[in-house]
């Protein structure tokens, strides 16, 4: 199943079932609004809410790192997300949180999901409807079965840092940010990356309507960076979120070694390790 699907394909698909529109949206470092009460405001009929923050570990002291198998499993049971169906998740704004649910969503065994491309914003411009009301969500049983190759974790950078694991870093982060010329928006960490890496910004990826640019342009893209048919490549970013729309157009073109894994702790977690190697530049 190709990850990305269109306003008009997903109207169709509706309309004959077995599918469950969820709405990902959350506030972005420099957003400020309640995606709950967007979502109560206007959204795709059937739709219910899909809260990332909520779907992290409680106890982890960075920002929505991925939770346990049984936490996300209960959690996906009491949205209705159950094998059997097929699951889109959508952004009101953008589709990076989207894309986030679908990397979350995949990493814990359902492989038929997607994101609706350009997110609530591809649904207006196609004149599709919208209802409003609160989220009705029906339980139904989600069995977790992992598929933990997707994640990696700060061990797994540092062995690709020191050359002891081979692999690609993409950063998904701002280039300013990535050369550390800007501050991070979190608080006592500094900005850089880790050696090796390569700065990709998300919004790079994207065309003027906030979609995916040409597979073409996007191939082109990835292997200007490097990107070859045997290459393993980890997205990061600032805290796992935008990482994931790197690993979303990569499996939309078929880029790469295989499956692109996701740090999920990225900069959050590598600038404030202590010893942890960042470099400035370009």
């Amino acid at each position: 199943m190709h990850p990305l699907i269109s306003a008009s394909d997903l109207a169709q698909a509706i309309q004959q079932g077995d599918i469950l529109v969820l709405d990902a949206s959350m506030a972005l470092p420099g957003q400020a609004f309640d995606p709950q009460q967007r979502f109560a405001n206007a959204h795709i009929a059937g739709a219910v809410r899909f809260d990332i923050d909520t779907f992290s570990d409680p106890d982890s002291p960075l920002p929505h790192t991925i939770p346990g198998q049984a936490r996300f499993a209960r959690l996906a049971t009491e949205r209705g997300m159950a094998n059997t169906k097929r699951i889109v998740f959508y952004d009101q704004d953008g589709m990076a949180c989207a894309a986030r649910a679908w990397w979350l969503t995949r990493l814990f065994g359902h492989e038929r999901v997607q994101v609706l491309e350009g997110g609530l914003a591809a649904w207006k411009s196609a004149g599709l409807p919208l209802e409003s009301g609160p989220d009705l969500a029906a339980p139904a049983p989600f069995v977790s079965r992992p598929r933990y190759d997707r994640l990696h974790g700060m061990g797994d950078v540092l062995d690709i840092v020191h050359g002891r694991l081979p692999g690609l870093i993409l950063d998904a982060r701002s280039r300013g940010r990535f050369e550390g010329r800007d501050p991070e928006p979190r608080a006592g960490i500094e900005s850089g990356h880790m050696p090796g890496a390569r700065s990709l910004p998300y919004t790079e990826l994207l065309d003027d309507n906030g979609r995916f640019l040409p597979a073409a342009t996007l191939k082109e893209k990835f292997a200007g960076l490097g990107v070859t048919d045997t290459t393993a490549v980890t997205c990061s970013c600032g805290s796992g979120m935008t990482a994931c729309m790197i690993a979303l157009a990569l499996v939309s073109i078929g880029a790469g070694a295989g499956e692109p894994a996701v740090y999920d702790g990225s900069w959050a977690e590598w600038a404030s390790t202590p010893d942890s190697p960042i470099v400035c530049g370009a």
